[in-house]
């Protein structure tokens, strides 16, 4: 690219000596994410410490037609930080402090780099909650979740990312600063942009601020291990306890295929009869939680469950836990190369598109095992192979799944977003006009198409081969 060399020279000076990052070894590390999609070296690494940095890395970039693509913890699943056009990352670590937490307000404002698990434990510490809760909370930053709009379990009660976030100051592609949304609970003021930014994946606007919404923390939460005959049973008892009244947090389902894999890991004992299993879990008062736990033991035994386990503190949870927090790097072991699809349909067919999946498996020689948040229908099926001669059958596979997914109702993805890997089967669910309105609204934040290029859209992947 002609124009690097002179933006890297302008931006050493805007900087300081020594924060444009070249050194190779550096460059490997910011050229992936925890997605497939093959690596792609940046061509400079900026660690920015502060909303000016980013601005000022933004105009020069733009001065000079760069590409930028902006990193927090590099934890996405769909490509989703990884530079395909190489040019500039702007990475995220250090601009890592939690700025305040408001008690009387309810509101916490933070800074990208920001660690989930870490932001969860600061809240918790004064009494207050943060619910949204990614599996890869140890891991992943506040700026990624808001990115990609992350979930989580805690999903089915409290919603995702977006239903937390008040406010954000981001910058944009031309390196202006901007102040979108409120501090305030209740706002209707012009467009609500803040809503659009969160989920963009990074292709708008870069978040250099968070301003949260915060919950009181509940005073205790208990957990349910259901074990049961079949998937049928296990749809039925989701309808079932819903149907009674409760709203739990979490609702997990693991399939048949998925149980045998994670059966050996449990600190539980999980019975071969066992062919599906919830993990159910309640939060609230604590006196009102021994009448919801009631009604929710009698709705599953109701619709099938062979045995139900109950555990109420927080050694006894991790253990119900433990097997659901390790399915990904068990699935991950289980075959040599691995692709996790997060697709949702309507809660009551979830047992539906677990059919489809055996069937479609079946079909293509492909092993499926299928978990997920089964309260809200966001079911992660995954594909397993360990020959690259699979692969065809693989992405055949995937394509199946998603026309059956939106057969059924549903959408390609709940909390991974489209990035790199879903791109090209966006016009499964949209059609041409709506793709080409939002590349609109694209080409309008960014007209240079300088900001994290080739995510989302399939004819802006399509201008980089070999990324797929």
């Amino acid at each position: 690219m002609s124009n690097i060399d002179p933006a890297l020279r302008k931006l050493d000076q805007a900087l300081g000596s020594g924060r444009v990052l070249t050194d190779p070894d550096v460059l490997a590390s910011y050229a992936v994410d925890e997605s497939e999609v093959p690596p792609h070296l940046p061509d400079a690494v900026v660690r920015v410490r502060e909303a000016r940095e980013v601005a000022d890395v933004m105009r020069i970039c733009a001065e000079h037609s760069v590409p930028v693509t902006p990193r927090a913890g590099g934890t996405g699943r769909t490509g989703g930080a990884v530079p395909l056009a190489h040019g500039v990352v702007i990475a995220f670590e250090q601009m890592n402090r939690i700025k305040g937490i408001e008690e009387d307000d309810l509101i916490a404002v933070v800074e990208p780099g920001v660690i989930t698990g870490a932001f969860h434990s600061a809240v918790e510490a004064v009494g207050l909650f943060y619910p949204p809760d990614p599996n890869s909370l140890a891991s992943c930053a506040l700026g990624g979740n808001v990115a990609e709009n992350a979930g989580g379990p805690r999903a089915l009660r409290y919603g995702s990312t977006r239903d937390y976030v008040l406010g954000l100051r981001v910058v944009t592609a031309d390196g202006t600063e901007l102040s979108v949304g409120k501090r305030t609970v209740k706002g209707v003021t012009g467009y609500d942009l803040t809503s659009l930014l969160v989920g963009s994946e990074g292709t708008l606007a870069i978040t250099t601020e968070i301003t949260f919404k915060l919950l009181p923390k509940p005073q205790a939460v208990v957990t349910m291990l259901v074990l049961l005959p079949d998937l049928a049973s296990a749809g039925r008892s989701v309808t079932q306890v819903l149907r009674a009244g409760l709203l739990p947090r979490c609702m997990e389902l693991l399939d048949e295929a998925t149980l045998a894999l994670v059966r050996p890991l449990s600190a539980v004992p999980i019975p071969q009869s066992a062919q599906a299993l919830l993990l159910i879990e309640l939060d609230g008062d604590e006196i009102a939680l021994d009448a919801q736990l009631e009604r929710a033991g009698a709705a599953v035994v109701a619709a099938g469950a062979s045995e139900v386990l109950v555990a109420r503190h927080a050694g006894e949870r991790d253990k119900l836990w433990a097997a659901r927090r390790e399915l990904s790097r068990a699935l991950r072991k289980s075959a040599r190369f691995k692709l996790a699809e997060d697709v949702v349909v309507p809660r009551s067919r979830i047992p539906q598109l677990i059919d489809a999946c055996r069937r479609i498996s079946e079909q293509h020689k492909v092993q499926m095992p299928s978990y997920g948040h089964a309260g809200d229908g966001n079911i992660h099926v995954n594909f397993l192979w360990s020959d690259p001669s699979e692969e065809a059958a693989v992405h055949a596979a995937i394509e199946a799944t998603f026309k059956a997914v939106i057969a059924l109702g549903g959408t390609l993805s709940g909390e991974h977003g489209i990035g790199v890997l879903k791109a090209p089967y966006l016009p499964i669910e949209q059609a041409p006009e709506l793709i080409a309105l939002q590349e609109r609204i694209k080409d309008l934040f960014d007209p240079k198409h300088i900001l994290n290029p080739g995510k989302i859209f399939p004819a802006h992947v399509q201008r980089f081969h070999g990324a797929c």
